[in-house]
């Protein structure tokens, strides 16, 4: 009991002495999971049985006296002028010491932005929705009929062959589909007339990486079916797109973006075209990006072929419909004058910075 009152003592002592001392360092050494007090706590067991109440007594009031005395330090380890332990503080006003000011607001944290493929698909979205165009979305791995067979492609055709297209090995029917038209296949199944549907999505197709391809890249495809559909309705359609997305001329001294379709084949559309626009780069002056011709093609389009609207259980006797297909990475280079594809799925922070005003 003797030793404990000595010990008790010389601890008070020493805690009136320290003055100015660092208040979580005092935290430490008395109050800790180690702490002298606990060690102190600890002598309790050695205390003979008729003296336990009074031992018990003496440190609880030691406890009490320590933690006075930290609250006494910690309440002076910020002064009214912003400083702490008498140390400078940084900027705003947080300490450069061990105690920071936690009354102030945090480093603000730094935004992130869309990707560039996602703002101008739903760019697309947007511009189509207004022309009355609902989304249609559909699996990503596809089986033969839907993804070729229904869509007028022969088991001949060179789309089906190994080279273009990723089969599954588990099934020699499952494919990753190589275009978003087999979700037009679904829809067109259903039966729901009039059809007038986009189909936003990602598409798989067994290529060399470069700088204008990829093995996997994304697409909108579009599908209007009803009476009397006519490829007149299809051009001024993808009129109204491409100004949208590209912009009215603001002044006259404005080059408007021009379009040019060109007759094409595609086994699903009869007749079929590509569209082109004037070279955004160049003005349609020739660059090597529309290698010196001044256009560049954009999507591929036509009326639905007979075959397919029968395939899928539609009259093509009382039926027409238009369809068209673009890649949205063609899209976004053009739009942002970007000449490497391979920058859209390199994740590169520095390139993705660059858009986050444009969301």
């Amino acid at each position: 009991m003797e030793k404990l009152l000595e010990q008790i003592e010389a601890y008070k002592a020493e805690m009136a002495a320290l003055g100015e001392a660092d208040a979580e360092a005092f935290r430490i050494k008395y109050l800790g999971t180690k702490g002298l007090v606990k060690t102190v706590m600890g002598e309790m067991k050695h205390v003979a049985v008729e003296n336990k109440k009074e031992a018990g007594q003496l440190l609880n009031e030691f406890k009490l006296f320590t933690e006075a005395r930290y609250e006494e330090l910690k309440s002076k380890s910020t002064n009214p002028q912003g400083s702490a332990n008498g140390k400078p503080t940084g900027p705003g006003g947080q300490s450069t010491g061990n105690n920071p000011d936690l009354s102030l607001p945090a480093d603000p944290l730094p935004l992130g932005s869309r990707h560039p493929i996602s703002i101008v698909k739903n760019k697309i979205i947007s511009i189509f929705q207004r022309l009355g165009f609902a989304v249609a979305e559909g699996p990503e791995i596809e089986d033969d009929f839907h993804n070729f067979t229904a869509l007028n492609l022969p088991e001949n055709h060179p789309a089906r062959d190994m080279q273009d297209t990723f089969y599954i090995s588990q099934n020699p029917d499952w494919l990753l589909r190589t275009h978003t038209s087999s979700v037009q296949v679904r829809e067109m199944q259903k039966g729901n007339l009039p059809i007038r549907i986009i189909c936003p999505g990602r598409v798989y197709r067994n290529e060399t990486i470069s700088a204008r391809a990829h093995c996997f890249f994304h697409q909108v495809e579009g599908l209007y079916i009803a009476e009397n559909v006519s490829f007149a309705d299809l051009k001024q359609t993808l009129y109204f797109f491409v100004q949208e997305m590209f912009g009215k001329p603001a002044s006259s001294a404005d080059r408007e973006v021009k379009v040019r379709f060109r007759p094409s084949y595609f086994p699903f559309t009869e007749p079929s075209a590509e569209m082109d626009i004037s070279c955004l780069i160049c003005g349609g002056e020739g660059c090597s990006v529309c290698k010196k011709t001044g256009w560049v093609e954009i999507l591929g389009c036509g009326m639905v072929h007979p075959n397919v609207l029968d395939n899928c259980g539609i009259d093509s006797n009382k039926y027409t419909g238009f369809a068209f297909g673009m890649g949205i990475e063609r899209i976004t280079m053009l739009k942002y004058q970007i000449k490497d594809l391979r920058l859209f799925s390199e994740n590169d922070a520095r390139f993705l910075k660059q858009f986050t005003s444009a969301v």
